[in-house]
Order: structure tokens, then C-alpha cells, then sequence
């Protein structure tokens, strides 16, 4: 799993540092694609339930599963990336929510309690806690800063499939009991929302949407879970080691 996660992170890394202004999601998709083959990897998610686009490209009130199209990207926007990456039969998963050349104050904050929120879960992501451990961290942070958090869409098992057992919540849910164990590597992923927490679907059947039009962020790290800490498998600083890059 780590090689796999390293190259989801190093195209991360590379795809949210092309974000600009005037940028279309078409042309951002075809980067990520550059940059999938050149780490010697590729797309997890083209294909996968006839999912027809590299990485998901969600913008602004747009919550995941987002389309590459000519939408231009317009200074304020805020982009939840999501990389999902084959590496030698295993998948790394990863995803980042980042501003178009700057953003207002409020979606600044959105992304700063959606991204500390994940953090919040990872903490729990040990041997001895439950998987509802996490899903609590995440839900408690996440509604103490007066936001929302995303019912339908949650994070999941990760490593030779792009869903695996177990599901992992980002709110609290009772048949989410299951204890963790080491070894186990899990996509830990909050979607939060400014307003209510429901969501839609747009007519491409895969675009998924907030439903009262609130701004929405999404962060995303494949975790190992360990005798000792978390290993945050798709950290940012991880480099694709021995891996050629072309």
C-alpha cells in the first residue's frame, strides 16, 4: 500500500499546485492523467462504475464525484481534488479541498474544520478503538464549529479494491462497532457542509451537490492502522520512493 499511496500523493501535490484562475476542470483532469502515467500508475476511479473522468474535480457547492468539463475555474473558488491511484494491484485514495487564488473568509474556515476534522479522526485510528471512535471525532469537531457533515457519501476500507469493508462515518452510527486492528488501511474522508447537510444529485447521475446551495469541502487521507500511532499512508510529504517519473 505505501508505494501506491505515495504516488496518490505526489499527484495530489502536483494537480493542486496547477489550480489557477482560467484553468478549465478538463484541462486539470488531463494533467492529473499526465501525472498518473508518469509515476507508472494509473486512474482508479476511470471506468469504475462508469465513472468517465482520472480524479473527481468538485467545485465550490459541489460535494464529490464532480466531472472535468470547460467550466473555467474563476478566482474565489474553492476545488475538492480526489486522487484515487492503481500502483502494483493496490490503490491509494487521497483528496484535498484548496482555494482558487484566494477565497473569502468563510470558505477558508469551511476548509480548515474539514481538514482538522480528518485529522481529529486519524487520532482515533488506533488498535483497541472502534471504528465509531473515528466517526465521533470527525461529527464532534465538524457540528462544535457549527458546520455539517455529508450522510450519504463515507469512508471506507481501501487496499486491493477502491471499497473495502469496513465503512467508515463520518457521523456517528450504531452498526459501526467494529474494533480496529493492525494492518487494517481505511480511506478516512469527511465531506462537510456550510449549511444543512443533504445533499442531490445532478442530472449526469454522478456530480453530487449540496442541496441548499452552501459551500462544501472535502479532505482525505488512506490511513494504517498500527500497534503504536496511524500511519497517514498518503501523507503530503511522501515521495514516490525508487519510482520513476517520466
Amino acid at each position: 500500500m505505501r508505494p501506491a499511496c505515495a504516488v496518490a500523493a505526489a499527484v495530489l501535490n502536483d494537480v493542486a499546485a496547477m489550480i489557477a484562475p482560467g484553468v478549465t476542470t478538463m484541462e486539470v483532469d488531463v494533467f492529473a492523467a499526465e501525472r498518473i502515467k508518469g509515476y507508472g500508475g494509473k486512474s482508479a476511479f476511470l471506468g469504475y462504475r462508469k465513472y468517465p473522468c482520472q480524479i473527481c474535480i468538485s467545485v465550490n457547492e459541489q460535494v464529490v464525484h464532480g466531472l472535468a468539463g470547460p467550466r473555467r475555474l474563476a478566482f474565489g473558488d474553492i476545488v475538492s481534488l480526489d486522487v484515487g491511484v492503481v500502483y502494483n494491484g493496490f490503490i491509494g485514495d487521497t483528496a484535498r479541498t484548496v482555494a482558487v487564488g484566494g477565497c473569502g473568509v468563510a470558505a477558508q474556515r469551511l476548509m480548515d474544520v474539514t481538514e482538522k476534522s480528518l485529522y481529529e479522526g486519524i487520532g482515533q485510528a488506533v488498535v483497541g478503538k472502534r471504528v465509531v471512535d473515528i466517526s465521533r471525532a470527525i461529527q464532534k469537531y465538524v457540528e462544535g464549529n457549527g458546520f455539517s457533515v455529508v450522510r450519504e457519501f463515507v469512508g471506507h476500507g481501501v487496499g486491493r479494491s477502491m471499497h473495502e469493508e469496513p465503512q467508515v462515518p463520518n457521523f456517528v452510527e450504531k452498526k459501526s462497532s467494529e474494533k480496529l486492528r493492525a494492518g487494517m488501511t481505511l480511506a478516512i474522508e469527511p465531506m462537510v457542509n456550510v449549511g444543512r447537510p443533504e445533499i442531490r444529485i445532478l442530472n449526469d447521475n454522478w456530480t453530487v451537490v449540496t442541496r441548499d446551495g452552501s459551500l462544501s469541502a472535502h479532505f482525505e487521507h488512506t490511513v494504517l492502522v498500527t500497534e503504536a500511532e496511524p500511519e497517514i499512508l498518503t501523507w503530503h510529504e511522501r515521495t514516490p520512493s525508487k519510482l520513476k517519473v517520466s
